[in-house]
């Protein structure tokens, strides 16, 4: 039986319980420098599942994996035939009081950037202009063959017209962006080839077993060696690859705040961890600092 691909780990019940204060991310905030590292919660009121939470996709679904796609035609097939109807749905997901928030305090230079363990692109679509993307973006594909990249968009329109007739029914979306679809229902879907070379098409993005690009990490630590302090939200920081930054910035000194309802791996290394809704939580933040947070276009 496999396996399924995360970190189990377990509270620290010594560390004070979360907080509803917002005062220290404040005072985070107005002195500036901060940098942001964001994960699946900031997206859930977007309608994007996030993987741990209350309710989250691990309980019901498991990611593919870097090895499985990469191995078994069958799994490639199961996961663009997920991914196809999935991609309906998430590709229509609009930016959320959260994702606006924080382009609002990059605008007003509260900001020194964003890191984000998402691959929905809502932060860019909310107006933040620097966004690291740890995991890759779902708006890419690659290919594994000759390296060429192109627009989701594009093989999305390939793979309509190579299966006419699917539609069928989801059960729910998940974060990286499947349907839960059973065999049944993949069916006999058709996938297509990288039209420059025939190779095997990848989403650009981090599966499971597979490393972050060791280029990115270092760009990310460097941010982190730059910031006056770590803003985490909506991570439970269960995974390396966000955690290794929280570790980075405490070893430094620098205060980490978490904006997490549940309980974090990186809670021992936080100043403190405000255990309220992103949307609510952000949006108050903005008001306390006088920041508007709407469309630059209609703010005028």
């Amino acid at each position: 039986m496999r396996m399924r691909p995360t970190l189990s780990w377990t509270p620290d019940e010594d560390l004070p319980p979360a907080t509803t204060d917002l005062g220290p991310v404040v005072d985070a905030l107005d002195t500036g420098g901060v940098l942001v590292l964001s994960g699946a919660g900031i997206s859930t009121e977007s309608g994007i599942p996030d993987y741990r939470g209350q309710g989250g996709s691990l309980s019901r679904h498991t990611p593919m994996t870097f090895q499985d796609f990469t191995g078994s035609a069958q799994a490639r097939r199961r996961y663009w035939a997920r991914s196809h109807l999935g991609w309906r749905t998430f590709g229509r997901a609009l930016p959320n009081a959260g994702h606006r928030a924080v382009a609002a305090f990059a605008r007003h230079g509260l900001l020194s950037g964003v890191i984000t363990q998402n691959v929905d692109g809502l932060h860019q679509a909310a107006g933040s202009g620097e966004v690291v993307e740890l995991h890759g973006s779902l708006a890419r594909v690659v290919c594994l063959s000759c390296g060429t990249y192109s627009p989701r968009r594009e093989l999305a329109r390939r793979l309509e017209e190579a299966n006419a007739g699917f539609r069928p029914v989801g059960a729910g979306i998940n974060p990286d962006g499947d349907a839960d679809l059973t065999d049944e229902q993949v069916g006999d879907f058709q996938v297509v080839p990288c039209a420059h070379c025939g190779g095997v098409l990848k989403p650009d993005v981090v599966f499971f077993g597979e490393a972050v690009p060791p280029r990115r990490v270092e760009h990310c630590r460097r941010l982190v060696d730059e910031a006056a302090s770590l803003l985490v939200l909506g991570s439970s920081l269960t995974v390396m690859s966000g955690l290794r930054f929280v570790r980075q910035a405490a070893q430094a000194g620098k205060p980490v705040l978490i904006i997490n309802r549940d309980p974090t791996r990186g809670d021992r290394h936080a100043l403190s961890r405000v255990g309220l809704p992103l949307g609510t939580a952000l949006t108050s933040l903005a008001e306390r600092l006088d920041i508007p947070t709407g469309d630059p276009a209609e703010l005028g």
